[in-house]
């Protein structure tokens, strides 16, 4: 169901109308974009966008068009917020987001399940949640042609996801007996926040790679996002409540990201004590990720296929090491305890998100 802003916000001049009539227009767009139910050809919508070819720079452009305006919108309601009428009109907006985190969502056969929020700040929020969830996306899309863009876009997500979590989401926490989507809460954005972090650090560590960076560094910043998607592990199981239905696919999103660094990290560790000539405690190491490794295999087939090439390279680095350490060094092989301690480096950090607003008066009838 569209959001009609004029239709329910009595506007006291042409001027206020306007804007109300563009809020509805900008957020249809988005809304048909999204749900892809736009009748638009696509060399119509590039042109409409100044020519971009990239559908998800698309979307970001048309919601860094109606943000100011809705930011604009919710400066002047909340000058008149105690008024019942204007109660009334933000009622009467049906506000409706659905989530992509909920299980519940994801597999409701009567279609994905909408929860409502009387508050112009939950449209904010959730707007916003969407615009930092597009810039991952274009991070991602981006990431095999431009290494420090796409770390930016990184960092970039993370601010929106971090002003969410501090500025924008505890003003609905007053509302409790309200249900309301992941998306909504806090903890979650701060989860995301902590997410895009730790794919900045990787998108940098590939870079390092590509400089020659020493083995002991890249095992620190492979062990430092380690150590990110262990915050958010923890986060998520402190809020067992909260997080009753979050989607399997998101955990074990976050839980094989971490495995798979720390694989990495060990390997690393492995090459930095070997070139430090001690042979028989790479054996150990690498022994000791085979075995973690192994039992952190992923459920989900595109994530056991990666895994499994990691497993199988570090692998073949323990059979080289082996056999070294058996012919030349003789040296013994520590296990447990004897093994040196993974530490991590953590290096990325949030790009702060400012908000803007179209600075327009805006009066209504009350």
């Amino acid at each position: 169901m569209h959001i009609v802003f004029e239709d329910v916000f009595s506007a006291r001049d042409p001027a206020t109308l306007e804007h109300l009539k563009e809020l509805s227009s900008r957020r249809r767009v988005i809304e048909e974009s999204i749900n892809q139910s736009s009748f638009i050809t696509e060399a119509i919508a590039r042109e409409m966008s100044g020519g971009l070819t990239s559908h998800c720079l698309r979307d970001l452009q048309k919601l860094e068009q109606y943000l100011p305006l809705l930011e604009n919108l919710i400066f002047h309601v909340d000058l008149v917020c105690s008024n019942h009428r204007v109660l009334r009109w933000i009622l009467e907006l049906q506000i409706r987001w659905s989530s992509a985190l909920s299980s519940s969502s994801l597999f409701n056969l009567r279609g994905p399940k909408f929860f409502q929020i009387d508050n112009l700040r939950y449209e904010l929020g959730m707007t916003l949640y969407l615009y930092a969830a597009l810039l991952r996306e274009r991070a991602i899309e981006i990431l095999p042609a431009d290494l420090v863009q796409s770390a930016t876009l990184f960092r970039e997500a993370s601010g929106v996801f971090q002003h969410l979590a501090n500025e924008v989401f505890p003003s609905l926490q007053s509302a409790q007996s309200v249900e309301r989507p992941l998306e909504a809460t806090p903890s979650m954005c701060t989860v995301m926040s902590i997410i895009c972090l730790a794919e900045a650090q990787a998108v940098t560590i590939r870079k390092a790679e590509e400089k020659g960076t020493t083995v002991g560094l890249l095992a620190k910043l492979h062990y430092g996002i380690t150590e990110l998607l262990g915050e958010a592990t923890a986060i998520v199981y402190s809020n067992t409540k909260e997080y009753k239905d979050i989607s399997s696919s998101f955990l074990e999103f976050i839980s094989s990201c971490k495995a798979l660094h720390e694989l990495r990290s060990r390997k690393y560790l492995a090459e930095s004590v070997k070139i430090g000539e001690q042979v028989g405690v790479a054996v150990g190491v690498l022994r000791d990720a085979l075995i973690n490794g192994k039992r952190e295999l992923p459920g989900e087939e595109s994530w056991r296929s990666i895994f499994g090439k990691e497993i199988d390279a570090a692998a073949d680095m323990l059979r080289k090491f082996e056999n070294e350490n058996e012919f030349v060094w003789h040296e013994k092989i520590p296990s447990g305890d004897e093994l040196p301690r993974l530490q991590g480096n953590k290096i990325a950090n949030a790009l702060p998100y400012h908000p803007k607003r179209w600075e327009r008066e805006l009066n209504f009838k009350i």
